[in-house]
């Protein structure tokens, strides 16, 4: 299995939103400025994120997204699978099927399980509070005013 840039985009702009779940609602435009998205890639992985029930949205000038459930209640493999992700190692080669499997058949079935396992049982409220994610996350909290940079003191 090889995570798309999807998968990898999903899951880094749903930490964006449980990172800055504090200030309600997140716009895309702040989400792709930060983490260095195309809007347009975000707007349509969100319609994903949207109808599997991950986030909700607000419309209007100081609307955004938000998380739908608490990032404790996020999966790795929630996001994954709302990003369309296939979370599969199996062979998938012609002379392999569920109805003829070939010799490894078993073995990439078992370690597919328990990937989607790992993934499951890894919150996104794991992911915020790890050290590496909390020194980028400050990093990233800068603002503009005009052209100037100003760190955003804690």
């Amino acid at each position: 299995m090889k995570l798309t840039t999807k998968g990898r985009y999903a899951v880094t702009a749903m930490m964006d939103l449980a990172l800055h779940a504090k200030i309600g609602c997140v716009s895309l435009v702040d989400v792709s400025e930060r983490q260095n998205i195309s809007l347009a890639y975000l707007e349509q992985l969100f319609r994903s994120l949207k109808k599997s029930g991950l986030v909700n949205s607000i419309r209007g000038a100081k609307g955004g997204y938000m998380l739908a459930k608490g990032d404790k209640e996020i999966s790795l493999a929630d996001i994954l699978v709302a990003a369309d992700e296939q979370i599969n190692l199996a062979c998938g080669g012609s002379a392999c099927s569920e109805n003829t499997p070939c010799l490894t058949h078993g073995l990439w079935t078992n370690l597919s399980n328990q990937f989607y396992e790992f993934l499951d049982s890894k919150s996104l409220n794991d992911l915020v509070k790890s050290r590496d994610v909390q020194t980028m996350a400050t990093m990233q909290d800068v603002t503009q005013i005009g052209n100037i940079p100003v760190q955003i003191s804690k």
